[in-house]
């Protein structure tokens, strides 16, 4: 996990501070920088501060947040946000993943700027959702614009949010975030669920694209972001290999040697039982990883199967 990383110089003593780090990226990211030797402190509505990692109290609709936190902070990466598929997209709903995202990265610059903390970057969480629910011929790159959708508007003004940073003299990543590849808390496990019954289940027409990327390399870009300071602004993390949702569905059932079922999910019953946010399963794009391959960055895992069968069997 080492080799994509920069001959920069940059302290390993250097200190991390990130929030949403309880969720299932954050969680990688931890163990990734723990081994890389950073030391890395989590913002959390619950305070523990241990000896490994030291976890600070926050809570951004209250205001409230530990100030002891940002003592020797170098870096700050921000994945707070609500959890896009774990309800139905309901009005008050769509309100909370939005505010989510924008009101932490808002408060978190509030108090960066109001307190003259100095830190070297700020590092923020994005999604490939950005060019939005649709299914076309284009490759969406980093130039394109936000569609018009709710994905699109949530990661407009997520991006927005984050770069308030830029606008203060910080230099601003954005990471876009594809399908993670990670076993047990992610979409990947959603679609692996039916495997417990002996088979595997195609949704739609099969037709709609899965950009994806293995978990190991987003804690990798995420790395990169911190060492390398030529990265500045918006990067796709997508794997290079681009697949249909058919394509990824055989390739999953190859790893997994089970079949998948000849007569896929309808689109009227995945949209009956999830409304709107079933235009996330229903469809996708292509999304263009060459900017971030451009700036030096070698993915581990560039073919599907390879990274199905590292995330399954290890």
């Amino acid at each position: 996990m080492t080799e994509n990383r920069p001959n920069i110089n940059i302290k390993k003593s250097s200190s991390v501070l990130i929030s949403g780090g309880s969720g299932l990226i954050g969680r990688y990211l931890t163990s990734s920088l723990l081994a890389a030797g950073y030391q890395v402190s989590l913002l959390s509505r619950n305070a523990n501060k241990g000896e490994r990692i030291r976890v600070f109290r926050w809570d951004p609709e209250k205001g409230i947040i530990d100030h002891e936190v940002f003592e020797g902070i170098d870096f700050v990466i921000n994945l707070a946000g609500a959890n896009i598929g774990d309800k139905r997209w309901t009005k008050s709903r769509k309100e909370e993943i939005v505010k989510s995202r924008v009101d932490s990265t808002r408060f978190l610059h509030k108090v960066i700027i109001d307190k003259g903390i100095r830190i070297k970057a700020f590092i923020s969480a994005s999604a490939s959702g950005i060019y939005g629910s649709v299914t076309s011929a284009k490759i969406f790159n980093e130039n394109d614009p936000p569609a018009e959708d709710f994905l699109g508007f949530t990661c407009k003004r997520w991006e927005e949010a984050a770069d308030l940073f830029n606008s203060s003299g910080i230099r601003t990543v954005k990471v876009r975030t594809s399908v993670v590849l990670e076993k047990s808390d992610s979409a990947l496990s959603k679609l692996m669920k039916p495997g417990k019954f002996g088979f595997l289940i195609q949704t739609g027409s099969g037709q709609q694209y899965m950009p994806w990327i293995h978990i190991i390399d987003l804690c990798n870009i995420y790395l990169k972001a911190i060492e390398d300071p030529e990265i500045k602004g918006a990067y796709n993390a997508a794997a290079p290999q681009h697949v249909t949702h058919r394509d990824f569905m055989t390739a999953l059932a190859k790893v997994m040697k089970i079949p998948v079922l000849p007569a896929p999910i309808p689109d009227f019953v995945l949209r009956v039982a999830f409304g709107e946010m079933s235009d996330v399963i229903l469809k996708g794009s292509r999304v263009s990883s060459e900017k971030i391959i451009n700036a030096g960055y070698r993915f581990h895992f560039s073919k599907l199967e390879d990274a199905l069968n590292n995330v399954i069997w290890g």
